[in-house]
Formats: structure tokens, C-alpha cells, sequence
């Protein structure tokens, strides 16, 4: 058995979580912030067998697609002088997408 933990961009969760609900996988939801864009991420859990392991990820695959967005720089860049004035600037980000980390369970229990 193996642990998924999927890390998608909130835009993509629900569609994500229904298709997987839909193809017969069980799925927890965490709220969680990406650190870089410091945006809403979700985080999901999926216990899978080993021989479904490559269907879910296809369907993560297929859901979480990534895309580009102008988001403001997380960083402010400095314009200099006594003040120390902060003045935000837009960037090109690729969003979207998965972080997926696949982990062996050596024992599951549902109680």
C-alpha cells in the first residue's frame, strides 16, 4: 500500500477531489499555504493499493495542470534612500500543477 500526499493549488481541489471520489479513491483534504506566493494550496491524502497507484496518479496528472499568472513579487524590491521604501513589482509565475509525494504504508487500519 502506498500514502499520496498531492499538493495542488486550491482552483484545482475540488475538481481533483471529485474525480478521484469518482474513481473509486478515498481522499483527505487539508487546507494548507504555499510559502512562495504564500496562496491557498490543499493538500490531499490518499491511501491507494500498489496496483492503483498509477490510475491515481493519472488522474492527478490529468486535473492539475500547470499554468502561467502574474502574481506580485513576494519580495518587494527596494528603491533605495533613508526611508527604506518597499515598492512591489509583478512577476510571471507558473501555477498549478502537483508536489506528489509517494510513500510505502506498512500497515493500515480503519477503524
Amino acid at each position: 500500500m502506498k500514502l499520496i500526499i498531492a499538493i495542488v493549488q486550491d482552483e484545482d481541489a475540488s475538481r481533483l477531489i471529485t474525480k478521484l471520489m469518482n474513481d473509486g479513491f478515498g481522499v483527505t483534504k487539508l487546507a494548507t499555504t504555499g510559502g512562495f506566493l504564500r496562496a491557498g494550496n490543499t493538500t490531499l491524502l490518499l491511501g491507494v493499493e500498489d496496483d492503483r497507484l498509477s490510475a491515481a496518479m493519472s488522474v492527478i496528472e490529468k486535473v492539475c495542470k500547470s499554468r502561467k499568472q502574474v502574481a506580485t513579487s513576494p519580495t518587494p524590491l527596494t528603491t533605495g534612500g533613508a526611508n527604506g521604501m518597499y515598492t512591489p513589482y509583478p512577476i510571471e509565475v507558473m501555477v498549478g500543477g502537483a508536489t506528489v509525494f509517494i510513500m510505502t504504508v506498512d500497515q493500515f487500519v480503519k477503524m
